[in-house]
């Protein structure tokens, strides 16, 4: 993140001082006690100019929308009037700048009337702390004198549930694995709250929770067994540690500081006006989160070039060895910045002091939700990250592209008019969900079906059928030994059934089709010309010069081949497979799980190679023919690279989509948009590896040749995973896939 990056949450102290002694607090129980030199309250002018640094910060940034949490202590203690005139003096300067959403975190026990109609005027949320049921929240939150302070808190949620609603932000447990975690779950949710925050208890290296050094995970039993329940509850209301593992295992932002490799946007200002980092890391040794700085000194972009806001920002590459090398690093972010202290001179280069619970508890909702077909789980994208992708990654993401296939065509079959077709896919399915699943296969039938979802998203309605889903619901039908007869539309003089062949019917708009044993009739058709396929040891491969929506690729499709040259194309394509196996082991089984089809392409008038892959046809690759097998080879591994990154795009988020820049790719001339640059990389990455073992081959000439090859991408391509690792735009998996894909780079010339 660069440092111009704005802040988006402010935390203001507006009292400095509690009316509980709960024992866990980071505030007062804790390494740094800077709270006994702050002021009590925040004071209107304090909030004013820090409205005004706000304000004059979001216009430079041009954010639209700020999160502001009035914190202590205990902000209740300020009083309604006092909070009053600190929330007309917060939102004076910030009219007009952008929107806010304030909101405020209390222990409750003073909410009242009187502050929750001064919060209704102001539009002020309130999130509530309560540990759980009366036993787990009386273990740490009590008053000075013992006693409890459960019975106002509830009290407090009561108001909120019953007249109040509209101000009810949820509630905030912190961790203690003491209590018995089902019945701190059943607690919470009985009272209905919009959302729960479970809090990890604040500890460090030198102060660890029970388990950090024999490596076992409490943290994480205790919340793999609220997890369990709520997934099976139906997940009834967010839980922000849960939610921001399963979004960031997507590719998504993590939801809280506490996960997720996005670099901090949190700014606290003290009731004085000191800027301060945040609070979490008074945990870590008196004076951890001072900057030195403050809002009548200092503008905001001014603290984030101090070094302790900059260590907090900077992705994946701001952790430490352990971490960076962690499978579930995208995930975890290392841990909350203040976890990672030991002072032992590393100071906070050390993994989370909660390191095994993180790990054991993404595995364990990592576990519990991919095994949903369409999810992916993090091993696949790590997998995929090397350039390779082992059988069971590509196994799982054919899993997952069947899977939105079906989604996909549900759509639209469900609007296209008229339904027999639709109809008779549903009846298949319920039949024979394995031979639903084989007629959707073909790559171009997903081609098809988004171009008919993208009509029905921005046309006026149901579309008419030009033939394909007929033809579909054939296929289906035939796999499934049904015996039916459909009515299907005529295209272009001809009938094309995906994968088997084109059934020529001049002359006439419509034909019947019957299907029975398995077999398909076309009354009235004239010929038939199949889908032809390639061989290679156990390999198949259609070679489709035949289907209508095939021509989707770069370059222009090549009619049907005469046999002399589909004879020439078998031949090459038998050693192209051949030196694959042997050379690129890595890649075959791959190649060998997935690829289902290649379109044939006119061969340009340079005589230059040409492929291409489309985004939307998994299974596919478009090439024309090159002149030797070694380089057929090759163009199947540069364009595989491209299903693959194209599907796993499917599912997952690797950077930013509303980033809109555009960057410099060393092997084009013209500037690429993110994804474009992305996916000319990770094809590199395996065009670099052909010609690196090229250079072992044993003819002088051919490892020449591929010498000056490997000099020419390798350095282009390397620049090329810098530019995608400084953009800022990377989601945390995004940081994680590009570092791997740098590290199978850097192997090669390193022999590691």
């Amino acid at each position: 993140m660069p440092q111009s990056t704005p802040f988006r949450q402010f935390v203001l102290k507006v009292h400095s001082r509690c009316d509980l002694a709960c024992d866990h607090c980071y505030m007062y129980e804790h390494a740094d006690q800077s709270w006994r030199g702050q002021p009590t309250v925040m004071s209107t002018g304090v909030m004013r100019r820090t409205a005004e640094r706000i304000a004059d910060h979001v216009r430079t940034h041009g954010v639209r929308e700020v999160s502001l949490v009035l914190h202590g202590g205990e902000p209740l203690l300020a009083g309604p009037d006092r909070l009053a005139g600190l929330i007309g003096a917060l939102r004076a300067p910030l009219a007009g700048a952008c929107d806010i959403d304030l909101r405020m975190h209390t222990n409750g026990v003073l909410l009242d009337r009187r502050f929750c109609e001064l919060f209704r005027e102001h539009g002020v949320k309130i999130g509530i702390s309560l540990d759980g049921d009366r036993a787990a929240n009386d273990r740490h939150r009590r008053y000075r004198n013992g006693q409890s302070s459960y019975g106002k808190v509830v009290r407090a949620i009561d108001l909120l549930r019953g007249d109040y609603p509209d101000l009810y932000a949820g509630l905030l447990c912190t961790i203690d694995v003491a209590n018995d975690p089902i019945a701190v779950y059943s607690a919470l949710r009985a009272h209905e709250p919009p959302a729960i925050d479970l809090l990890w208890p604040h500890r460090t290296w030198d102060d660890p929770p029970p388990g950090a050094s024999s490596g076992a995970t409490p943290h994480a039993d205790w919340l793999g067994a609220i997890a369990d329940r709520w997934l099976a509850d139906g997940r009834p209301m967010p839980v922000r540690v849960f939610d921001s593992i399963l979004s960031t295992l997507r590719g998504g932002p993590g939801l809280t500081e506490a996960l997720g490799l996005e670099d901090t946007d949190l700014l606290v200002v003290e009731t004085g006006g000191g800027y301060e980092q945040a609070d979490s890391l008074k945990t870590a040794f008196d004076g951890a989160p001072e900057t030195g700085m403050d809002v009548f000194r200092h503008a905001i972009d001014e603290v984030a070039a101090h070094p302790g806001i900059r260590a907090r920002r900077g992705g994946l590459a701001a952790l430490c060895t352990t971490c960076r090398a962690c499978p579930v690093v995208a995930s975890c972010g290392g841990g909350l910045y203040a976890h990672r202290y030991r002072a032992d001179g590393s100071g906070f280069a050390n993994p989370s002091v909660y390191c095994a619970d993180l790990s054991a508890l993404i595995e364990h909702v990592e576990g519990r939700t991919s095994r949903r077909s369409h999810v992916l789980p993090s091993e696949v994208v790590r997998s995929l990250a090397t350039g390779h992708g082992d059988p069971a990654a590509i196994a799982r993401l054919g899993t997952a592209q069947a899977s939105g296939r079906r989604a996909l065509l549900a759509v639209v079959g469900k609007a296209t008019a008229p339904t027999p077709a639709w109809d008779l896919l549903k009846h298949a399915l319920s039949v024979d969900p394995v031979a639903f699943d084989w007629a959707l296969s073909h790559p171009y039938v997903r081609a098809w079906a988004d171009e008919r979802f993208h009509a029905l998203k921005f046309g006026p309605g149901p579309v008419e059928d030009d033939g394909l889903l007929a033809t579909v619901a054939c296929t289906a039908a035939a796999r499934a030994w049904l015996d039916v007869a459909l009515t299907v539309p005529v295209r272009d003089g001809a009938i094309y059934f995906p994968g088997i062949g084109r059934y020529d019917v001049p002359g006439r708009p419509t034909a019947t089709v019957r299907v029975s044993a398995g077999e398909l009739t076309v009354e009235g058709a004239d010929a038939f010309q199949a889908v032809r396929h390639l061989q290679a040891g156990t390999l198949t491969v259609a070679l489709d010069d035949l289907d209508p929506h095939r021509d989707c690729h770069d370059h222009p499709a090549a009619g049907r081949l005469p046999e002399l040259r589909f004879q020439e194309w078998q031949v090459s394509f038998q050693e192209a497979w051949t030196l694959l196996e042997k050379d690129y082991a890595e890649y075959a089984p791959a190649v060998a799980e997935a690829l289902t089809t290649i379109v044939p392409l006119e061969p340009p008038d340079s005589g230059a190679s040409v492929s291409s892959a489309a985004r939307d046809a998994y299974g596919s690759v478009g090439i024309a023919l090159p002149e030797s097998p070694a380089l057929l080879c090759l163009l199947i591994m540069h364009e595989f690279q491209h299903v693959k990154l194209g599907a796993l795009l499917d599912f997952v988020d690797l950077y930013d989509p509303g980033d809109d820049r555009l960057y410099h790719a060393p092997w084009r001339a013209d500037p690429r948009p993110l994804e474009g640059l992305l996916q000319g990389t990770y094809a590199h990455v395996a065009v670099v590896d052909f010609w690196f073992r090229r250079m072992r081959a044993d003819a002088p000439g051919v490892a020449r040749e591929a010498g000056r090859q490997f000099r020419e991408w390798y350095p282009k391509t390397v620049e090329a995973t810098r530019t995608l690792e400084e953009c800022g735009s990377l989601t945390g998996l995004g940081e994680q896939f590009v570092a791997t894909m740098r590290r199978t780079l850097a192997a090669m010339v390193t022999g590691g």
